[in-house]
């Protein structure tokens, strides 16, 4: 399969079957500075986050995946919403580790191997949801961190201390869209690697949920094309600065 990186830049064609092809996609896509959060989801064209199953499985391609590797191996942690975890069966990444963000504590239906060694997957959860989720997680042992509430709620804010404190500079944010969402209303955000499947149509999940979101300006780094006509655009956010008309 073939990308071809069409700005910045002279067009340059990266053959994904060439044994060069990962190195030259890890510079594509290395943080420009740390601490850098980046997200990193898929979207059809009509703006839906999950394809014809209600997930992004079915809006993913190889080069998609091949993509989300790079960008998995340049974080030091992979953070997802525990709605995620139910509809998406995630595994843990190969070279980073899984935070999980809960407020309820229910990881009900995950599909997390009893294998995974604890240090690979932490638990975001408030004081109060400790007992539900070591009870849904079932064989499965991960390190459950506490992270203060508000109104047994978690914010972003504290969400992010938490990591960074960990040691976490590079942090990637796989959704879902109401997780993503709350990142990017907080401020917290500063870039979004978005994947556009070639499709129109899917599950109605958009992108982003739940509540409004102040207008941000962003600036393009990046635009990659496959041979399938998907899109992966980088978009930088912009500092201090609210898009104007």
């Amino acid at each position: 399969m073939i990308l071809t990186r069409i700005f910045p830049g002279t067009a340059e064609v990266v053959d994904l079957d060439a044994a060069a092809s990962r190195d030259r996609l890890l510079e594509f896509y290395r943080p420009p500075s740390l601490p850098w959060l980046r997200l990193n989801l898929i979207t059809s064209v009509s703006g839906s986050a999950g394809g014809s199953d209600g997930t992004s499985e079915t809006l993913s391609n190889p080069a998609d995946r091949r993509l989300l590797g790079v960008i998995r191996e340049l974080a030091d942690v992979v953070i997802i919403g525990a709605e995620s975890l139910r509809r998406e069966g995630y595994v843990v990444p190969a070279r980073s580790r899984l935070a999980v963000v809960t407020s309820s504590g229910d990881l009900t239906g995950h599909k997390i191997s009893g294998d995974v060694h604890p240090s690979r997957l932490l638990v975001l959860c408030p004081a109060s949801a400790v007992d539900r989720v070591r009870e849904t997680l079932g064989a499965v042992t991960a390190e459950v961190v506490v992270v203060p509430d508000v109104g047994g709620r978690l914010q972003m804010t504290d969400v992010l201390e938490t990591l960074r404190h960990a040691g976490h500079d590079s942090i990637v944010c796989e959704g879902g869209p109401r997780l993503a969402a709350q990142f990017v209303a907080a401020g917290l955000v500063d870039e979004a690697c978005l994947s556009t499947s070639p499709t129109i149509g899917g599950s109605p999940l958009p992108l982003l949920a739940g509540g409004e979101i102040e207008t941000r300006r962003l600036s393009l780094g990046q635009l990659l094309v496959d041979d399938r006509s998907g899109l992966y655009a980088r978009w930088f956010v912009t500092p201090d600065e609210t898009a104007t008309s």
